[in-house]
């Protein structure tokens, strides 16, 4: 269905992880020679988190995303100031229930939609209470 389960707050002054980074980048195609060293750490939340303030990540359930590459399981980084727009993925609070779509805005009206032909787009009707909980940044995808 594509519902969120508890987000976490990330701390602003609390660093999530640091990690080796490689001197070079690793070919998808034909392999290259391989190096011995890494270069250093990198500060994950420099790369990952536009707005400290406003972040939080948010574990999705279910399949309805998996075409724009959200699957069950994965953990999404929510920015809640970042302005949605048409086509952004969405934290929505419809009606009182959490949903995760990509926002369309027709000139109909507003559409959730989902990314999996298997589950129903909603139509959004005029008397609900819609409000857009936060824009998807990111996407932590388990392999």
């Amino acid at each position: 269905m594509g519902v969120i389960v508890g987000p976490r707050v990330i701390d602003a002054g609390l660093s999530v992880v640091t990690v080796f980074l490689a001197p070079l980048a690793v070919a998808a195609g034909y392999p290259s020679p391989a190096q011995d060293y890494f270069e250093g750490r990198i500060d994950l939340n420099e790369h990952l988190i536009k707005d400290v303030t406003s972040t939080f990540i948010v574990r999705v359930v279910g399949q309805s995303m998996e075409q724009a590459g959200i699957s069950d399981g994965d953990e999404l980084i929510v920015n809640r100031a970042r302005e949605p727009k048409d086509g952004s993925v969405v934290v929505a609070v419809l009606d009182g229930e959490l949903t995760i779509k990509r926002l369309r805005i027709t000139p109909t009206g507003v559409v959730l939609q989902a990314d999996n032909p298997r589950f129903p787009d909603i139509h959004v009707p005029a008397l609900s209470e819609l409000t857009i909980w936060g824009v998807a940044e990111r996407c932590l995808h388990h392999v």
